[in-house]
């Protein structure tokens, strides 16, 4: 056997369809963290405001105050979409995937000699717009680079089984 045939093949960036079939099952995993921060922060509320610790403001029911109450909703929202970016922010720090992207062989790599910080973790959360980012693949098919690729100075590639295998998870 030649040295040339033991080299592993290099990795290659991922396509649209991937990152999609990524993607959705992220958001079926995020919409889970999303919905058990919103039950632990309502339930905390209605405690709160029925054992007197906070003010029920002339509502009969804690449910009826938190719905008529633009400061409680966004309270609420601002808690769940901590937690959701948290999801991300945490997994692809932790590892450079998240649980979709594992499923589906895809890794966060950065393209640039620089340690992948939290600040550009923020930066790529923050400019795939809700995953819009992503349709840039589409229109850049020969580079296969997102918006939050650029941005972040990343890129997703596509891993082999092998490469695949967490340990340290």
């Amino acid at each position: 056997m030649q040295s040339a045939e033991l080299e592993p093949l290099p990795l290659q960036r991922a396509g649209f369809v991937r990152r999609l079939l990524a993607m959705v099952y992220d958001t079926l995993v995020a919409t889970a963290v999303g919905m058990c921060a919103a039950m632990v922060m309502i339930v905390t509320l209605v405690i709160m405001l029925k054992n007197g610790a906070l003010d029920l403001q002339g509502y009969a029911e804690p449910a009826d105050l938190i719905q008529a109450s633009s400061g409680y909703k966004l309270l609420i929202q601002t808690w769940v979409g901590l937690w959701i970016a948290g999801f991300f922010l945490w997994f692809w720090r932790r590892g450079g995937q998240t649980l979709g992207m594992r499923a589906w062989r895809l890794r966060i790599y950065s393209t640039v000699e620089e340690p992948m910080t939290w600040p550009r973790l923020f930066i790529r959360l923050v400019s795939s717009l809700g995953g819009l980012g992503t349709l840039l693949v589409l229109i850049d098919y020969k580079n296969k680079q997102s918006l939050q690729d650029r941005l972040a100075k990343t890129e997703v590639l596509k891993l082999t089984k092998e490469a695949n295998d967490h340990k340290s998870w």
